[in-house]
């Protein structure tokens, strides 16, 4: 989680929404790391998850990340935790809740859903306090 956070606070830096994603092999390795940069790359779909997932799956040469764990500082959206499931992650391990479009405890629980054909456990809450301060300190001064 302290490699995700790492990378929210380079989102803050660009003025994007601090969120930071790593991906870890199941051997414990770090494939991929990013942050949020959909306003930079005018791309909505430039979510850290996604950029993550993206770089984790050409390291592996392989659409799909089995044992492998997704560690980003912000609940994954529906568009997020949909990706996580394409791409079978066996974990998905987050620290702040999202409670407007959280996916995967808050609002949806799209990793665990019995109708979809993969599921991922979820771990909740890691570094809880360090990744809700980061979000909060970006969007205090905008409100």
């Amino acid at each position: 989680m302290r490699a995700a956070l790492e990378e929210a606070e380079k989102a803050a830096a660009e003025g994007e929404v601090p969120v930071g994603a790593v991906v870890v092999s199941p051997d414990g390795k770090i494939l991929a790391r990013a942050h949020n940069r959909p306003v930079a790359a005018k791309d909505p779909t430039a979510h850290a998850e996604i950029l993550a997932l993206r770089q984790a799956a050409r390291k592996a040469g392989n659409y799909r990340l089995p044992g492998c764990r997704l560690v980003v500082t912000l609940e994954p959206c529906p568009m997020c935790a949909g990706a996580a499931v394409a791409a079978r992650v066996s974990e998905i391990v987050y620290g702040a809740e999202d409670p407007k479009s959280g996916a995967v405890s808050t609002l949806y629980r799209i990793a665990s859903d019995p109708r979809l054909n993969h599921r991922a456990t979820v771990i909740p809450g890691v570094l809880e306090k360090d990744c809700s301060a980061l979000l909060k300190a970006f969007f205090r001064p905008r409100r």
